[in-house]
């Protein structure tokens, strides 16, 4: 059998229901087609999972994958995938969460955990090298995320442990809860919910153990000229300076900023915004893992006032995002602060900004009285109801309890035709980049495995409005520079593209946004070689990108998913209607199904129905 290198070579099996616990060897034949991370989490997910599967139920299973470059001495490699079937889309999940703690997975000697079933009672699971505990987690329950972490450290001797939890939105289950590093979150698709329903209350993992590389020498050649690509690239000190927020201003000019629950891409506060977070919240720059050459996280904080909050993880763009242009609330020290309440209560920034909106229209339109909100007063722009529906959310209470279910159901619930202006895909909440800024966008958001995902790929948004092509066109990237944003036609094939080359950090274990500052699949490739003593090309690595995002179509296939679930939303495809591009009718998203028959004709998949072609699949080894 030929030697694994690169990998831990284990994937730790935990049944919950039993409390067995069990080891999978990995073989390179097992786990090259799909690399690791996302990839074979999606041949795992596939296989384990039953179609029909209730996503609440002991029958779906929770995996945290890691890859062969999830490293801290890798450019992006602290990172950790965490993928199930979705609660809140009924379909395939992943979310990422940056952090030491997929590292530390590794070099206990695990590339996957997998758990199974579901516990009777709360359990604190304890990973120690080759040691693996199910411990009593009930001193954790009702908790909250820091206090969580905190406890486990000190209560159960941890100190050296990376800690993943859950918090009382995962208990409650709520449909888009978190799964947390400290304040970093796997946010989205309600891992959280998953991991409350399998009664996780957290997981600790400690590794002393090292992976070794093929040719250690060409594999520290490999890194530090990744790390020199990084360091010496234009971008990167914007995204250590100024973070994902650094896009706001930029993003409210070109109509990239969804403002009152999609009613228009542009505020006008852009300046005002960026101004105050960076004058009076920003604190510093912060790395998620040990070894970040690039530090995009904040720390922030409110100082004083009725939102004092102490320092924190936080303030990423799409958190103040969501509590500012989605629901007209100009106070940014508020919108700081409802990011702290959702990591601590563990519930996604974005779906609860968009849900929070959705409320606001369902009471401007009278669908929702004062009283069924609890004599709240529910004005677009009032700030200062904000924090307290946040934590009606997370606790399931009052009208927070129909919008823990997201805006499809709650619309459902709600009727009145709410349907028109719940903005989702798939039942996932549409976050802050909007579709009528670069057409390329309403292709990905469409037709996104996850749903309306902005990271699947982010890179659209960049290919349209700045002509970035993230070293794709030696892959078949048509040039970015031949299309204005506004176009439709040959944005089909462009999202294909874009999309498998966004989705390889993700299998690879690594981080996104190096890709904006210089790392493509020619640099994968090489790291990758040198790592596992394969002849890896940037060719495979984007045919196993291709591979994945037809598996994972397969499994919403299998779900019932078909061209209908990749309609885009009439809101989000229609002209703004107020804001600076409210007169520009080539901004609105004029012929949708153009640019779905032209992506379905690029993956190979049948313009009726959505599926993967039977070609594609024997073309792409895909047996399923």
């Amino acid at each position: 059998m030929e030697k694994l290198f690169g990998y831990a070579g284990t994937v730790l099996w935990i049944d919950l229901t039993s409390g067995g616990i069990s080891r999978k060897d990995l073989s390179a034949e097992t786990i090259r087609p799909w690399l690791g991370g996302t990839g074979y989490a999606a041949r795992l997910l596939f296989d384990g999972v039953p179609p029909g599967a209730d996503p609440l139920g002991p029958e779906n299973l929770f995996i945290l994958a890691t890859g062969p470059l999830t490293d801290n001495v890798v450019p992006g490699g602290g990172s950790l995938s965490v993928c199930c079937k979705s609660p809140l889309t009924g379909g395939w999940g992943e979310a990422r969460v940056g952090c030491d703690f997929g590292p530390e997975l590794k070099r206990a000697g695990y590339d996957f955990v997998v758990l199974s079933g579901a516990s009777d009672r709360p359990v604190h699971i304890v990973i120690t090298d080759d040691r693996v505990e199910l411990r009593d987690g009930a001193f954790l329950t009702g908790r909250k995320v820091l206090e969580r972490e905190k406890l486990v450290k000190e209560r159960e001797a941890l100190e050296g442990h990376s800690v993943l939890t859950i918090g009382p939105a995962g208990e409650k289950g709520v449909l888009f809860a978190s799964v947390m590093v400290g304040h970093r979150a796997a946010g989205r698709i309600g891992a959280g919910a998953v991991l409350g329903s399998k009664n996780v209350a957290a997981l600790s993992v400690k590794g002393t153990g090292r992976i070794a590389p093929a040719d250690p020498a060409a594999w520290m050649r490999e890194v530090r000229a990744a790390h020199g690509i990084v360091k010496e690239n234009p971008n990167t000190p914007g995204f250590t300076e100024l973070g994902t927020m650094g896009g706001y201003e930029n993003s409210d000019r070109i109509g990239d900023l969804p403002t009152k629950n999609w009613q228009s891409n542009s505020w006008g506060k852009g300046e005002a915004v960026s101004s105050h977070f960076f004058g009076k919240n920003q604190v510093a720059s912060t790395g998620c893992y040990k070894g970040c050459p690039m530090k995009c996280g904040r720390k922030v904080r409110v100082e004083n006032g009725p939102w004092k909050t102490p320092e924190h993880d936080g303030g990423e763009y799409e958190t103040v995002g969501s509590f500012t242009a989605y629901v007209l609330n100009e106070d940014v020290d508020c919108a700081v602060h409802c990011g702290y309440l959702c990591n601590e209560l563990g519930i996604d920034t974005i779906s609860t900004g968009a849900v929070i909106g959705f409320l606001f229209e369902c009471a401007e339109k009278g669908l929702v009285s004062p009283e069924a909100a609890g004599g709240l007063d529910l004005s677009w722009g009032n700030g200062a109801v904000l924090p307290r529906l946040v934590e009606m959310i997370a606790l399931r209470e009052g009208i927070g309890d129909i919008l823990a279910d997201g805006v499809r159901r709650a619309a459902e619930t709600i009727g009145g035709g709410a349907e028109r202006f719940a903005v989702h895909v798939k039942g996932l909440e549409g976050p802050c980049h909007d579709p009528r800024a670069g057409k390329t966008l309403a292709v990905s958001y469409g037709t996104g495995n996850r749903g309306m995902c902005h990271i699947h790929p982010l890179e659209t948004v960049a290919y349209d409005c700045s002509h970035t092509d993230f070293g794709l066109i030696p892959f078949g990237l048509p040039d970015p520079n031949q299309f204005g944003r506004w176009d439709e036609e040959g944005k089909g094939e462009a999202t294909r593209i874009l999309q498998d080359g966004g989705a390889l950090p993700d299998i690879l274990g690594t981080c996104k946004f190096y890709m904006y500052v210089g790392i493509t699949p020619k640099e994968y490739a090489a790291m990758l070689s040198a790592l596992t003593g394969w002849k890896v090309t940037g060719e495979e690595l984007l045919e196993t990108a291709e591979r994945v995002t037809n598996l994972q179509r397969l499994f919403n296939c299998r779900e019932g998913f078909g061209r209908e679930q990749d309609r885009l939303p009439d809101r989000a495809r229609s002209l703004p209607a107020f804001g600076k591009y409210a007169g520009s009718p080539e901004s609105a998203v004029r012929n949708y199904d153009l640019m779905l028959d032209e992506y379905y004709d690029a993956r190979g998949w049948d313009r009726k129905t959505g599926a993967p072609l039977e070609e594609t699949l024997l073309r792409l080894g895909i047996e399923g």
